[in-house]
This record gives C-alpha cells, sequence and structure tokens, in this order.
C-alpha cells in the first residue's frame, strides 16, 4: 500500500463571465488527492491519509477517493472547513492559483492522527504545500522520521507560493526531505521557484549527495530526467499532445512513477537503487505516457489503464 499525504480540496475556475456576476465551476482536487486517485486508476493500492472535513465539499471528496478505491481508513474527518483553491491560467497555459479559506480541513491534521497510518506501509508519499502549513506540516515530519527505513519515502514539494507565499519555509522543507527521502521528484519550475540562481544539474547533485536514492525532474514539454545514487542518469521526451492544459500533470507523471514501481515490485529504497537503464526508461515512458493524457483535457482528469493501453502497448510490468 502506498500512503498518499497532504491535502484534499476544491479547485474553482472561472466558467463565464456576465455583467454582474462570475459562474464558477469547482473541481475536486490538491495534488496528494489527485496523486491518490491516479494511483487507484492506473492500477495501484493506495491509501489517503489527510484532513478531510465533514461539510458537503468534504463528503464529496470522501466519496470520490472511495469511489475510485483509494482505502480511507487512515484519513481524519476533522470538524473544519474544505480548502478552496481559485484556478487561473497564464499565458503560456501554467496554472495559477489563490487560496481561499483559514483553519482548513487539510491543516488540522495532528501528531495523534498518526496512530491511523499502517506501520507496514509500502511507501509513504508526502509534499505539496502541507508540508510547510502548521500543524500538519509538524505531523507529517513525524510520520517520515516513523517511517524512514520501514517505507519507501517519497516526495515531491509541489510549490505553491501563492497558496503558502513564506518562501525560506519551502526551502527548509526541501532541505529537511533531501536528507530523508527515498525518491524525489520535482519540477524545473519548482527548482526554479525557489533558488532562482541554481542549475538543476546542481539541484540533482545536492539531492544525491544529502540522500536521495532517485530524483526526477520533470521539464514539461522537453521530458524528464531522472538520476540515482549509482549516478544511472536516463532522459525520456515528452509524448506530443495537444495541450489544454497542464492542471494535475505533475500528479499524474508522480502516479504513473509510483504505480510502475508497485507493479514491478521496486518499492524499496534497494530496488530504487538498483534499477537498470530499460527498467526506469519504461517506468518515465509510463509516467509521461499517462501525464500526456491528462494535459490533453481540461482539469486534472487523470487516465485509467485502460487509457494507455489503448494509446500504446503497455509498458508496466506483468504479474
Amino acid at each position: 500500500m502506498i500512503v498518499v499525504c497532504g491535502e484534499a480540496l476544491f479547485d474553482v475556475f472561472a466558467a463565464g463571465e456576465r455583467a454582474a456576476s462570475v459562474d464558477l465551476s469547482a473541481c475536486q482536487g490538491g495534488s496528494p488527492f489527485n496523486l491518490a486517485t491516479g494511483l487507484a486508476r492506473l492500477g495501484g493500492k493506495a491509501s489517503f491519509f489527510g484532513g478531510l472535513s465533514r461539510d458537503m465539499f468534504g463528503r464529496r471528496l470522501h466519496a470520490a477517493l472511495a469511489a475510485e478505491g483509494v482505502d480511507l481508513a487512515a484519513a481524519p474527518r476533522p470538524d473544519a472547513p474544505t480548502a478552496l483553491v481559485m484556478v487561473g491560467v497564464d499565458d503560456r497555459g501554467v496554472p495559477v492559483y489563490t487560496f481561499y479559506g483559514s483553519g482548513t480541513a487539510e491543516r488540522a491534521v495532528s501528531i495523534a492522527d498518526l496512530a491511523r497510518v499502517p506501520a507496514d506501509a509500502q511507501a509513504i508519499h508526502v509534499g505539496s504545500y502541507c508540508m510547510v502549513v502548521e500543524p500538519v506540516a509538524s505531523s507529517l515530519r513525524a510520520l517520515v522520521e516513523r517511517q524512514r527505513g520501514r517505507s519507501l519515502i517519497v516526495y515531491d514539494p509541489n510549490v505553491r507560493l501563492t497558496i503558502a507565499p513564506d518562501i525560506e519555509a519551502w526551502r527548509d522543507s526541501v532541505r529537511w526531505m533531501q536528507r530523508r527521502a527515498d525518491v524525489l521528484k520535482v519540477s524545473e519550475e519548482d527548482i526554479h521557484a525557489l533558488y532562482p540562481d541554481m542549475r538543476v544539474d546542481t539541484f540533482i547533485a545536492e539531492s544525491l549527495e544529502a540522500g536521495v536514492a532517485l530524483v526526477v525532474v520533470t521539464w514539461g514539454e522537453r521530458g524528464v530526467v531522472a538520476v540515482t545514487r549509482s549516478q544511472l542518469a536516463v532522459e525520456v521526451p515528452a509524448v506530443p499532445v495537444t495541450v489544454v492544459d497542464t492542471v494535475g500533470a505533475g500528479d499524474t507523471f508522480q502516479a504513473g512513477l509510483l504505480a510502475w514501481l508497485q507493479r514491478a515490485g521496486k518499492l524499496t529504497r534497494r530496488a530504487v537503487e538498483g534499477l537498470v537503464q530499460d527498467e526506469l526508461v519504461e517506468a518515465l515512458r509510463f509516467a509521461a505516457r499517462a501525464a500526456a493524457i491528462t494535459c490533453s483535457r481540461r482539469g486534472a482528469d487523470l487516465p485509467y489503464t485502460s487509457e494507455l493501453a489503448d494509446a500504446e502497448a503497455l509498458d508496466m510490468p506483468q504479474p
């Protein structure tokens, strides 16, 4: 089981404008919510550990995860509202996020809630803004410390400065996780947002030196590069696609990568460190194809395994 930790919320989009009003459309989302959904749709076994409100939106999020087959036994149900995030798109099609709410459910995860997370989880995935806002950030750090050496620790910072604007908090989180993560997936945009003058290869080298076993950097339309501690380096081009928007693309890529590793029996640090070139290329290609499908449609509508199989013969190892 892969335990995905962090936020579930609603993304709100402008669906139209009138003289005195704006029509809004709300879609379930949040990077960890998307990841858990994507894992389940791609045949992975996923559990969600994040605060799910008992309000109308929280009940919808809970029902949606359950319908996808995501295990919800670990998810706390705090008496707090669901976070809402306004999503716009800039001239390049890149999402821009504005957060609405305070004291919301995703932040209300306590140390006591960690007892819900099974100690024998294959992997623990943390990331996004829940790693930099309290009290949930401290709770997730405690979970990482508890599970180090027991579970594969996976991290995707998924930087959102418009939601949590304290850049030093993000940098501290990245530095802390570089010393504890087994797998680190990050976008080029995230690196440049946190370290404007840092080269991508410098970030990769620093992460490997700090102890990360596998670093994966997504480059958008230029594809993806991955490097292991054994200095195996692989580049895979992006899959050509007509882009509608890129909301959820990074989450889809991460879901594809983890689903491939789980199906291949590679969800341990030793297995990740021992990946050979053909295996890593297959994993990245599978993840890139999944991300391309998400980019071809509106919002974070992550694909099912059958959609990838229809597009191309699956690279995923068969049981």
